[in-house]
C-alpha cells in the first residue's frame, strides 16, 4: 500500500463508523459538535482535519435519518388521529 491511499487516522476518542447505528440522536449530536468545535479551533494535521470532518459527515447524517424517522412517526400518528376521528365521528 503507498502513503497516499493509507487511510486517515481516526481522530482521538472517535467511534469506528460502524458504532453510530445504536447512537441515538443526541449522542449523535453530541458528538457532532465536539467535532465541528474541533475543527473550528483549528491546529489539527491536516490528516486528523480529514478524519474529523469525515466523522463529522457520518455524525450528521445520523441525526439526519433520526429526524427523519421522526417526522414519519409523526405522520403516521396523524394519519391515525385523523382515521380514528373520522370513524369516530361517522358513527
Amino acid at each position: 500500500m503507498t502513503e497516499n491511499s493509507q487511510a486517515a487516522p481516526t481522530p482521538q476518542g472517535a467511534l469506528a463508523p460502524e458504532s453510530l447505528d445504536g447512537m441515538s440522536y443526541e449522542e449523535a449530536r453530541e458528538q457532532l459538535v465536539a467535532v465541528v468545535g474541533r475543527l473550528e479551533a483549528g491546529g489539527a494535521s491536516l490528516e486528523e482535519s480529514l478524519a474529523l470532518w469525515e466523522r463529522g459527515e457520518a455524525l450528521a447524517k445520523r441525526c439526519e435519518d433520526w429526524l427523519e424517522g421522526a417526522r414519519k412517526r409523526l405522520a403516521t400518528a396523524r394519519e391515525a388521529s385523523e382515521d380514528g376521528g373520522a370513524s369516530a365521528g361517522s358513527k
